[in-house]
């Protein structure tokens, strides 16, 4: 995809760029978010996350964090006396929950129309 980056002071000529669309997508993602007063981080995928960052991430509390670790729900590392959590397997930890409960949604969904609720 091709992409025009005008400069802003009119001084220098503008620059075209090839990107791949699915990079085009993102900025345009980041993009409505900060215009919408939203904040946006990039986590790189080998990062390692506090409990309270991941807590963050899940939009749960820490406890329910330390909670999914001490029940092996989620995988960490301890360095020092502190818990790390790669960010890669709390987005895939993520991923299921979501998986979970989009599936529920369709069950109840289905259990409302079978009882005639959406008539």
């Amino acid at each position: 995809m091709r992409v025009e980056a005008v400069p802003l002071t009119g001084r220098e000529k503008p620059q075209t760029f090839v990107l791949p669309a699915p990079a085009v997508q993102l900025l345009l993602d980041i993009m409505t978010h900060l215009a919408a007063g939203e904040p946006v981080a990039v986590i790189p995928n080998h990062a390692e996350l506090t409990t309270q960052e991941a807590a963050d991430f899940l939009n749960v509390s820490r406890p329910w964090v330390v909670g999914l670790i001490e029940r092996g729900e989620l995988p960490h590392r301890v360095v020092g006396t502190h818990r790390r959590i790669l960010f890669a397997d709390l987005r895939a930890y993520k991923e299921q929950l979501d998986a979970r409960r989009d599936r529920a949604l369709d069950e109840l969904a289905e259990l409302g129309q079978a009882m005639g609720g959406y008539e």
